[in-house]
């Protein structure tokens, strides 16, 4: 059972699904008890109740767990939506499948490219290009992916565009993506993405809460 007065959630700074699921806790305004992961010494009481072993993990006050990023997301919108995001969540599904079942086994074998020999760096990244090319000719009219305003959907999928523009800034920065790179640059500016990059300790039992909240 989760003794705190808060939800606790599981989290990596650096990790984009973590950063997903912070976005969209903060944005809807729920507060949580933060215990920062080190994912080389996961804690036990993480473990427990994800045997996954991956962040992020939100154990409720109830008890009941989620463990997949997106259905953290979804879940704080139907917790708490200030910002009306709810008519926006079928659409975040399709680009979120598409997101995390083609584009991040490109991103990732990209980034680390030299634990996937069978293709080059550049190759792996070429083969990334496809969702870029989509987010960017969806953005050419507009500097959201819904419109004039940020929404999930593009908390959805930008921590994971980040980690792909910065394994090399310059090539992204080269590329025939002009909608998309400006994008990237609003998000990253954005006071969201700012409130929730906060450095934290490593949690360990014992130590004094920590809670994210939106104050």
């Amino acid at each position: 059972m989760n003794n705190s007065n808060y939800p606790i959630l599981y989290s990596f700074r650096r990790c984009p699904y973590a950063m997903r699921a912070r976005l969209a806790l903060y944005a809807c305004g729920i507060t949580c008890e933060l215990r920062e992961v080190v994912l080389r010494d996961k804690p036990e009481e993480m473990l427990e109740i994800s045997p996954k072993a991956t962040v992020p993990v939100l154990q409720l006050q109830d008890g009941a767990v989620i463990d997949e990023s997106r259905d953290v997301m979804f879940w704080a919108i139907e917790q708490n939506d200030p910002h009306g995001w709810s008519k926006f969540i079928d659409e975040t599904k399709e680009l979120v499948d598409i997101n995390d079942n083609k584009f991040k086994q490109h991103l990732d074998k990209y980034k680390y490219s030299s634990r996937h020999p069978e293709l080059s760096k550049e190759e792996h990244r070429e083969n990334g290009d496809f969702f870029l090319a989509l987010l960017d000719e969806r953005l050419k009219d507009k500097p959201f992916l819904n419109g004039d305003q940020i929404t999930v959907t593009d908390l959805s999928v930008f921590p994971f565009i980040r980690q792909f523009a910065f394994v090399d800034k310059d090539y992204f920065d080269s590329r025939p993506y002009p909608h998309l790179q400006k994008w990237l640059e609003r998000n990253l500016e954005s006071d969201l993405f700012k409130s929730i990059m906060t450095k934290y300790p490593k949690w360990e039992l014992g130590h004094d809460i920590i809670l994210f909240a939106n104050n």
